[in-house]
């Protein structure tokens, strides 16, 4: 049974989740700030904070600071933040995953100390090294609860299974199950997971990577793609007293205003996402293509430019929205894609990503 800390908390704090950190900690930061935390507020830090991003140690060093000086903040564990287990337990496939993954807190702690993995001979010696160095932040990492459990809420990285006692859950799932949203629970709590880039379930929606909020499922899944999708964010889940917010921040820097207006009259919407690359066409247009997602059985219209041919199949050759937004002049928006034929690719104010005709930027 896993370790699941049970909290009473008081009604009039405003209650903040984070996950999916990534080793960002100027941007983590940037979201604190924007959305005013304070010592007054809990706030929880929803597991996977190394990995992907450049600074994971930064990140446990500044959590790490933040639970010792103050009394209202909660981390849990997920996926990301125990790798370094792979070592101690010699799995050799780690070595091939620290090669491919310059980002990662494993490769952190070995340039910190003017290391690389070439200067070990076995699994055995890395891992010596790694307890000799980094005993604190191993242990503080290893000592995180699994779950916290509040009068209304379940907060864990992964998700529950479909069990009549989710205490019983895997930690394996608990840590690492996919499209958590998908398969439900029967906890009578509302469960807020990371983990699984919401953008995921946006196949036949307006792409976003905003925070899923179900209360009549009683799942809220806040993991924005940060360090994973380049429109990603990252997003803090805000609950004061009976309202749910969000807010977001990330790192697109190109802004643009709108100068001419324009109103979408297809109503298409949805994203192609990993690993749901594998197409067939439909009907061919000069900007974009009708298409069946074969592994979805849905359709969607690609931009023609993400289309291509690998060993006699038509696949997408990235995530992309296939979304089409409307926009009003003056509106401020984020650039994602200018480089395509016709139309743009934005992301607005509200986080809904989608394309835009060309001429909309251009008085």
């Amino acid at each position: 049974m896993m370790n699941a800390s049970k909290l009473a908390l008081d009604k009039n704090r405003r209650m903040i989740v984070i996950s999916d950190i990534h080793g960002n900690l100027q941007l983590l930061q940037k979201l604190l700030d924007k959305i005013a935390y304070t010592p007054e507020d809990y706030l929880f830090i929803n597991g996977d904070m190394c990995e992907k991003g450049a600074d994971s140690l930064g990140v446990i060093d500044f959590l790490t600071s933040l639970t010792a000086q103050l009394e209202r903040v909660y981390v849990t564990k997920g996926n990301c933040d125990i790798l370094i287990n792979y070592v101690f337990n010699e799995v050799e496939g780690i070595k091939n995953y620290m090669k491919k993954q310059p980002n990662s807190i494993l490769n952190e702690m070995l340039k910190k100390q003017d290391k690389s993995l070439a200067d070990f001979h076995s699994l055995k010696d890395l891992s010596k090294f790694y307890r000799t160095h980094y005993k604190n932040e191993i242990d503080w990492l290893e000592a995180l609860p699994i779950a916290y459990e509040t009068e209304h809420f379940i907060i864990i990285h992964a998700g529950i299974e479909d069990i009549p006692n989710w205490q019983s859950t895997t930690i394996e799932n608990a840590l690492s199950m996919p499209a958590f949203y998908e398969k439900g629970h029967r906890a009578d709590k509302t469960v807020i997971v990371g983990h699984w880039p919401v953008v995921n379930y946006t196949t036949q929606s307006i792409c976003s990577n905003n925070p899923l909020i179900d209360l009549d499922k009683r799942i809220i899944a806040i993991d924005g793609g940060n360090q994973i999708k380049r429109e990603g964010q990252l997003n803090a889940l805000v609950v004061d007293g009976e309202q749910i917010s969000f807010t977001f921040v990330d790192e697109l820097q190109e802004m643009a205003m709108i100068q001419q207006s324009h109103q979408d009259t297809t109503a298409r919407v949805g994203t192609v996402t990993y690993p749901n690359y594998e197409l067939e066409i439909i009907k061919e247009e000069p900007f974009f293509t009708h298409c069946k997602n074969i592994e979805l059985g849905i359709t969607q219209w690609v931009k023609n430019e993400f289309i291509t041919r690998n060993n006699n199949q038509l696949i997408s050759n990235n995530d992309i929205s296939t979304t089409f937004l409307s926009v009003q002049q003056g509106e401020i928006i984020k650039v994602i894609n200018n480089d395509c034929s016709g139309y743009t690719l934005i992301k607005n104010d509200n986080g809904e990503i989608g394309w835009i005709p060309k001429q909309c930027l251009y008085s």
